[in-house]
């Protein structure tokens, strides 16, 4: 399964400014299960992708979605690709993709707590997951484990 973040625009059939039906709609065709929230105005709704493990968290803002955030999955071995401008955020090792996206010309914001933002295109990225995922020679993290497609960051 390949999920591709649109940036400004939403992330696979989610869109930015769809009502939580619209959204629940589109997961559905999707292949995502609802974990919780059958509120016809939530404020969160967390599906999980059970072939992968993949956790997405819909949140929403006045009734419209206003963001989405993907958290990696746990198993390597996974069939899924979350893309940003071609590059899988999540198998790409953080520090190459943070260099790739500068060299299409991305400006990068990073912070003192581990998170680094795309601001123009409103996406923000981390690996700051409590999970075993694969580290480098220094053991810190590998890959990014979470990013977050928003109206706002």
């Amino acid at each position: 399964m390949e999920v591709e973040l649109l940036p400004l625009a939403g992330v696979g059939p989610l869109r930015l400014g769809m009502s939580a039906q619209e959204a629940r709609d589109a997961v559905q065709a999707w292949g995502l299960l609802r974990v919780v929230s059958s509120d016809p105005e939530p404020g969160q709704i967390l599906l999980k992708h059970g072939a992968s493990g993949l956790n997405v968290m819909l949140g929403f803002t006045k009734g419209a979605l206003s963001g989405v955030e993907l958290f990696r999955f746990v198993d390597e071995d996974a069939d899924i690709r979350v893309l940003l401008d071609g590059l899988d955020v999540f198998r790409t090792p953080s520090v190459d993709l943070f260099e790739l996206f500068a060299e299409r010309g991305h400006a990068i914001t990073e912070n003192d707590l581990g998170f680094d933002e795309l601001p123009e295109l409103k996406i923000v990225l981390a690996n700051q997951s409590s999970c075993e995922y694969p580290v480098d020679e220094d053991g810190d993290p590998l890959y990014y484990d979470y990013v977050r497609l928003a109206d706002q960051i």
